[in-house]
């Protein structure tokens, strides 16, 4: 079964969105593992900062079927379909990783392209899973995260929160 990274992060009433995103989650795939939540600089335009996580879990959800059920909480949390892409957004969630799946299409490519280049991205999910081996870099999320220049991209721990139940 493939083990699923996916990036969470929000900068429109992002605590509230975080916790929503993370309580759906649960209910999607009932294995899900959360890394530290952080805040961080708006990356690519002006605004809020973002709050930002990595989720994992395993599931034998076909890959679009994932990105579909991602797409639904993203509109649960208020995102429409054609939101801009470097805006503001109430709800963003990337797959990272799915298991060892290499896939080059215009809605989808995985690994993702820029979890290498993200601290926001690539922090969180060595915070949750260092000893994983990135299919293509061929070393682990870990040894990535040291590499990377992260006085550059700071990233500060928040204490993450619980959304009461509708």
């Amino acid at each position: 079964m493939p083990s699923v990274y996916v990036a969470v992060g929000s900068n429109v009433d992002a605590k509230r969105n975080v916790g929503l995103a993370t309580r759906e989650l649960e209910r999607e795939f009932p294995t899900v593992r959360f890394s530290p939540w952080y805040r961080n600089r708006a990356v690519g335009f002006e605004g809020e900062d973002f709050i930002n996580l990595v989720a994992g879990f395993t599931t034998e959800v076909p890959v679009h079927e994932v990105l579909a059920r991602l797409h639904m909480i993203e509109t649960l949390c208020g995102r429409p379909r054609d939101a801009p892409r470097w805006a503001p957004r109430s709800m963003d969630l990337d797959i990272l990783l799915y298991g060892d799946l290499l896939l080059d299409e215009p809605r989808l490519k995985l690994p993702r392209p820029d979890l290498v280049k993200r601290a926001f991205m690539l922090g969180p999910l060595a915070a949750l899973a260092p000893e994983l081996v990135h299919p293509t870099e061929k070393v682990t999320i870990g040894e990535l995260w040291q590499r990377f220049d992260r006085a550059a991209h700071p990233l500060e721990h928040i204490e993450p929160t619980t959304v009461p139940q509708n």
